[in-house]
Order: structure tokens, then sequence, then C-alpha cells
């Protein structure tokens, strides 16, 4: 009985150290790559807002003729609600 608690205790120390290890090397690993990362997205930022506006015009093109339509039918609307409320 006394072997499996020191084996429990001898497990949970070394769990305790691993865990401990695992820290400091995330730790270290952060303060070393944070200015990387910083650096990374501080030049990929404009090159993301140029890939987004440059998807952002392929997937509106194909709606321009939609867009249109829902413009006309907005103006077709907006006069026929316009001419009947000044009656």
């Amino acid at each position: 009985m006394i072997g499996l608690v020191m084996l429990a205790v001898a497990g949970f120390a070394i769990m305790v150290a691993v865990m401990i290890v695992v820290t400091i090397v995330k730790m270290v690993l952060w303060l070393v790559l944070l200015p990387l990362r910083l650096l990374f997205s501080v030049l990929a930022l404009p090159l993301m807002l140029v890939a987004g506006i440059a998807a952002a015009a392929i997937f509106a093109v194909p709606l321009l003729p939609l867009l249109f339509l829902a413009f006309v039918i907005w103006l077709l609307v907006r006069s026929t609600r316009s001419t009947a409320s000044a009656r």
C-alpha cells in the first residue's frame, strides 16, 4: 500500500516537473517569437487588405446586374410612393 502511495506521489511530482518545464519552454518561445510575429503581421497587413479588396471586387462584379436591378426597383417604388403620398 505504501508503495502505491509512493508511486502516485512520484508520478505527480514528475507530472508537475514536466508541466513547469513545458511552461518555461512556452514562455521562452513566446518571448523569442513574439517580435517575429509582430513583424510578420505588420508586413502582411497591407497584403491582406489588398487581397480583401480584390476578393470583394471579384465577388461584387457578378452581382452588379442584380444591384442595378434592385436600384431600379427601389427608384420605381420610391417614385410611386412619393406620388401617392402627395395626393
